[in-house]
């Protein structure tokens, strides 16, 4: 199943928000607009390529291990304000080369997979692909954060393919179980959406570092019991990035 966490891409919609920011030197210009506009393209496209390569894999593991390693998919584009907010915030220039060049999670897939097998195998077949290019993996699963969150997160470059040829472009995947996702969804919110007093904050925070660590506990018995149960792939390695 995939939830997509942006509409398709609104070229009318997306000039007009454009439009809405300051028209100076800090801001994309009006003779930027249509560049930055078929840059977005091609990010949805390459987001769109993943995924598909993604349920293919799926569809494979079905067939041949009668196994589901996906349990959902997540996509989204950043939107024009979070894009410029993040150039802002790193000191760069506002315009569509900086986005190329410094920003490689434009678009992003969030894999929820069922076990930690299942994220590791699914990411490493997705990265022995011909045609896709591993540029930067952080594994926060092997090395959690000091908060306890865990993720594997990879950004590939895939070819987009236009009149003009292919356009190798990043997209970020993030690969979690499903118990690494419920957490991180409620770390998120405890540190971006409420407005708890810092003595409640911080007994939160430790409470759910606790959790972490109990839930990377009960997932390995978890998979354990699957591993006795199951043919499909066993996996414990870290894509690399690519090489060729």
């Amino acid at each position: 199943m995939i939830l997509d966490r942006h509409n398709r891409l609104n070229t009318s919609d997306l000039r007009a928000r454009l439009k809405t920011f300051d028209i100076s030197d800090e801001h994309f210009d009006n003779a930027q607009i249509p560049e930055f506009i078929d840059q977005m393209q091609v990010y949805e496209g390459a987001m769109y390529e993943i995924s598909t390569k993604l349920e293919v894999l799926d569809d494979e593991f079905q067939v041949r291990f009668s196994h589901d390693p996906i349990h959902h998919m997540e996509r989204r584009l950043k939107s024009v304000d979070s894009i410029i907010g993040k150039l802002e915030r790193k000191g760069l220039p506002i315009s569509v080369k900086s986005v190329k060049d410094n920003l490689f999670d434009v678009a992003g897939i969030r894999v929820i997979c069922n076990y930690r097998d299942d994220v590791y195998s699914v990411s490493n077949y997705l990265s022995s692909q011909s045609d896709i290019q591993v540029l930067r993996v952080k594994d926060y699963i092997k090395k959690p954060k000091q908060n306890g969150y865990r993720s594997l997160h990879v950004i590939y470059a895939v070819p987009v393919f236009l009149s003009s040829g292919a356009h190798y472009t990043p997209v970020e995947v993030q690969f979690r179980t499903i118990a690494m996702d419920y957490w991180a969804s409620l770390e998120h919110a405890l540190r971006y959406k409420s407005d708890l007093p810092d003595a409640k904050l911080s007994e939160h925070s430790q409470t759910l570092l606790d959790c972490a660590k109990s839930l990377q506990n009960v997932e390995v018995q978890m998979q354990h019991i699957h591993r006795d149960i199951n043919t499909a792939p066993q996996a414990e390695e870290t894509p690399k990035p690519t090489t060729r």
